[in-house]
This record gives C-alpha cells, sequence and structure tokens, in this order.
C-alpha cells in the first residue's frame, strides 16, 4: 500500500472521529435541554433566548469559517473548534442564570460553525485526494455520533447535566489534544498553496447555482428540524405510548445513518445527482404516507424512509459546494441552517390553522422539490 494511500485512509478515519465527537456533543447538549432549563428557572421564552444565542453564534462562526478556512489553516481550525465546542458545553453544565448561559450558548455556536466549515472543508479536499466519494460515510459518523450522544444522555438520566457536560465536555477536548499531531498531517492541508490565490479556489459555479444549493440544503434541513421536533408529537397525536412516539425520531435517525453508511457507493455509481433525486423521491413518498396514515406502524415506516431518503442529500450538496472552497460550503451551511432553525416554528404555525398532518406535508414538499431540482444543482458535479 502506497504511502498516499495510507495517509488518506489515515485522513479519512481521523474526519470521522471529528464528525461523531460532534454529533455526541450536540446530541448531548439536546436530550438534556430540560435539565438545563430546571436549573436555572428558565421559562419558556428564556430557554428560546438561549437558544437564539446559540443560533447567532453558529451563523457567526459559519461566515468566520468560511473566511479562515484556508488549506493550510484547517488542521488548526479543526483542533481549536472542536476543544472550543467541548469546552463550551462543559461551561455550559457550569451556568445556572439566563446571562451566563446566553453567553455561553453564543460562544458554542460560534465554536461549532467554526468547526463545522471545517470539518467538512477538510472532508472535501480528502475526498478529492481519495478519487471517490467519501463525504457520506463522514456525516454518516455524525449521525452515530448523534445516536451515541442521546443513548448516553438517556443510560445517565440519573446523574445532573452539569456531571455529563463536563465529562463529555473534558474527554473530548482531551481527545481533540491528543490527536493534534495527526491532525497537522491531515491529507490536502500539510503543504500550503503558493499565492493567495490558490489558497481560496476561484468559484467558478455560477452564485445562482451555489444559492441553488443552499435552499436544496435549507429544504433538506428543515426535513431535519421536523422530524426532530414533531416525529414524537406525531406518533402521539395517534394514540402511540410515550415510548413508540419517541421511537419515530430513532427510526428517522438509524435510517439516515443506514443511507449515509451505503451512500457513497451509490454516489460512485450512479452520479450524486440520480441518488439524490431517487432518495428525496423515497423520502417524499414515505413521509407523505406516514403523515397521511391512522396507524403508528405505518407512520414509523414512514419517518424511517423519510430519513433514508434523505440520507444522501446533505453530503452531496457539501461536497458540490466544496468545489469553490470553505467560502462556498459556509454558504450552503448558513443557507441550510437557516431551514433546521425556521422549519420547525412553520410547521408548528401551520399545524395552528389546520392540522398537523397536513403541515408536515410541507417537508414532504420539498423533498419532492428537491428531487425535481437534485439534477439542476448537482448535474456537473462528478463521483
Amino acid at each position: 500500500m502506497s504511502q498516499a494511500v495510507m495517509s488518506v485512509r489515515r485522513s479519512r478515519g481521523l474526519l470521522a472521529g471529528y464528525f461523531l465527537g460532534l454529533g455526541v456533543i450536540m446530541a448531548v447538549w439536546g436530550a438534556r435541554m430540560p435539565a438545563v432549563q430546571q436549573a436555572a428557572h428558565l421559562s419558556t421564552g428564556q430557554l428560546s433566548l438561549v437558544l437564539l444565542a446559540a443560533a447567532l453564534g453558529m451563523v457567526a462562526g459559519l461566515q468566520a469559517g468560511g473566511r479562515l478556512a484556508r488549506p493550510e489553516r484547517l488542521p488548526a481550525l479543526l483542533t481549536w473548534g472542536a476543544a472550543s465546542l467541548a469546552g463550551c458545553l462543559a461551561l455550559l453544565g457550569r451556568c445556572g442564570s439566563l446571562p451566563s448561559l446566553f453567553m455561553a450558548a453564543l460562544a458554542f455556536g460560534i465554536a461549532h460553525g467554526v468547526l463545522d466549515v471545517a470539518v467538512n472543508s477538510a472532508a472535501v479536499r480528502c475526498q478529492n485526494a481519495s478519487g471517490r466519494p467519501i463525504m457520506s460515510s463522514l456525516h454518516a459518523a455524525y449521525s452515530l455520533g448523534a445516536l451515541a450522544g442521546a443513548a448516553l444522555a438517556a443510560a445517565t438520566a440519573h446523574t445532573t447535566h452539569r456531571t455529563l457536560f463536563l465529562t463529555t465536555g473534558l474527554l473530548l477536548a482531551a481527545a481533540t489534544l491528543t490527536a493534534a499531531p495527526v491532525t497537522r498531517k491531515l491529507t490536502g492541508t500539510d503543504q500550503p498553496s503558493a499565492t493567495a490565490d490558490q489558497d481560496e479556489p476561484r468559484a467558478s459555479r455560477p452564485p445562482a447555482k451555489l444559492w441553488l444549493l443552499g435552499a436544496l440544503a435549507a429544504a433538506t434541513l428543515l426535513g431535519e428540524g421536523a422530524a426532530a421536533d414533531w416525529s414524537a408529537v406525531h406518533l402521539h397525536s395517534l394514540d402511540a405510548s410515550a415510548a413508540v412516539s419517541a421511537a419515530a425520531f430513532a427510526a428517522y435517525s438509524a435510517a439516515m445513518a443506514t443511507g449515509r453508511l451505503t451512500g457513497d457507493r451509490l454516489t460512485a455509481t450512479f452520479g450524486p445527482a440520480a441518488v439524490v433525486r431517487a432518495g428525496a423521491v423515497l423520502a417524499a413518498a414515505g413521509l407523505t404516507t406516514g403523515v397521511l396514515a391512522s396507524n403508528t406502524s405505518v407512520a414509523l415506516a414512514g419517518w424511517a424512509l423519510f430519513g433514508l431518503g434523505l440520507s444522501t442529500t446533505v453530503p452531496s450538496l457539501i461536497s458540490a459546494a466544496g468545489a469553490d472552497g470553505p467560502s462556498a460550503v459556509a454558504t450552503v451551511a448558513v443557507t441550510g441552517y437557516l431551514g433546521l432553525l425556521a422549519g420547525p416554528a412553520l410547521i408548528g404555525a401551520i399545524a395552528s390553522i389546520t392540522t398537523l398532518p397536513t403541515a408536515l406535508l410541507l417537508p414532504a414538499l420539498l423533498a419532492a422539490t428537491v428531487a425535481a431540482l437534485a439534477h439542476k444543482a448537482l448535474e456537473k458535479q462528478t463521483p
């Protein structure tokens, strides 16, 4: 095995670790949100301010990451972004008031945004060096990390969130700093370009195409937000038990992880446009059937098919944007996360004036839109 192949494999494994850790942190933070609210005696409106701070920080971090993420800087951004995010998680566990939580959540969001751009930009460069698709499997590591983080939060429900946040944060920060020497040797980042023009790839994609990628990312992530916040509510409205209702998002997440584990092979065989289009059709059909049915088993299957169908969309869109450099990755990520943040509230507003099943047809409709526009957005992409 050549040294170059070994270097690519080592870099791929390391990046999978970063994606995995990111998933763990975000799931642990989200799963223990009620405990954070209770410990700080926050009202629902005050908790919303904390979440808004994290969202604003993430947008700022994504934009900063897009400007900073030149190839030779990626290892430092990965190391310090991940270590800072883990440290902020530990800090959030120590906050007991609205002002302290607001500031810690703002810093948490900034670190999250910087790390998101850095890890996806490094993944694109590693994928280019490998000569075959790997982005889907790397995003599968995030999904598996999120599942592991949720399981960890459930298994440690008897402990305080302070202990969980501190332990998780310190362990992941230590792992990040331990891996720093290897991170500095990531494939595609150890030899800086000779000129500033080469550091940042010149955009070859028309601006309209880049915004189309962002819009499709927003449509997809709106669906992810819907699954996270409304799938359990949907099952509960069908008189499912609490355990069965909670299983809806687990089914969605497990199916998404499974799809991402097989997505690279499918993309290499059929191309990203065909895979995204077929998956989005499956997602739209699955969710439509699931939300229109009055049977809990059909509804569970619908959410699983929705996750499976959308599993390769975001990795493919990020890969497409990555051809134009970190700033393009940041643009698509910022636009996509707007869908994730706004989606649940929009669905709630529609449900308040119609019905929840009617409102949940929105992410199904958006999945159908992704299917219709996938070829236009990804037609020039090659695996």
